[in-house]
């Protein structure tokens, strides 16, 4: 079963669609299949195993959505998020690609599109994380941290 999630408050911008080569992206929040996005994140996605179905819904109904949709049947097939305040700065996570629709650039894709939409906001400063897929993202102009010695963090994904 399909299941949407809410439009933000806070986002009170009109949903945004871009095509190519037989797919769709949109920012629309409805169009995200949860259930599917679910599924994606945590049993094929090593960072976000474990994440329960409220905590995916919570944080993409909190952040910028990108779905990518197969102009044929309107499936969704690729997902990302970015969480932003939409003046200065932003970070591109939860990107995933079905299996089956690797290999064809839609990684890459919704990266330059993320990129593209906050640059039309004036973010001039935006990160990612990621373990394998530098490459995917080299291609959309992300580069490694520059001064890695000034950023900290806080991870309490492992604590009890």
């Amino acid at each position: 079963m399909e299941s949407s999630l809410p439009i933000p408050a806070a986002t009170d911008r009109p949903e945004r669609t871009w095509t190519r080569d037989g797919y769709e992206i949109s920012t629309s929040h409805r169009r995200i299949d949860l259930d599917l996005v679910h599924r994606w994140l945590t049993t094929d996605a090593y960072w976000a195993a474990g994440r329960s179905r409220d905590t995916i819904a919570r944080s993409l109904a909190n952040s910028v959505v990108l779905g990518v949709y197969r102009a044929t049947d309107g499936r969704q097939v690729a997902l990302a998020r970015v969480v932003t305040d939409h003046a200065t700065f932003g970070w591109l996570c939860d990107v995933y690609v079905d299996p089956a629709e690797r290999g064809r650039g839609l990684g890459t894709w919704l990266a330059e599109t993320a990129r593209d939409l906050l640059a039309e906001d004036g973010v001039l400063r935006m990160i990612l994380a990621t373990w394998d897929a530098h490459g995917v993202y080299a291609k959309a102009g992300f580069v490694p941290v520059a001064r890695p010695d000034r950023w900290m963090e806080i991870d309490r994904r492992n604590t009890p």
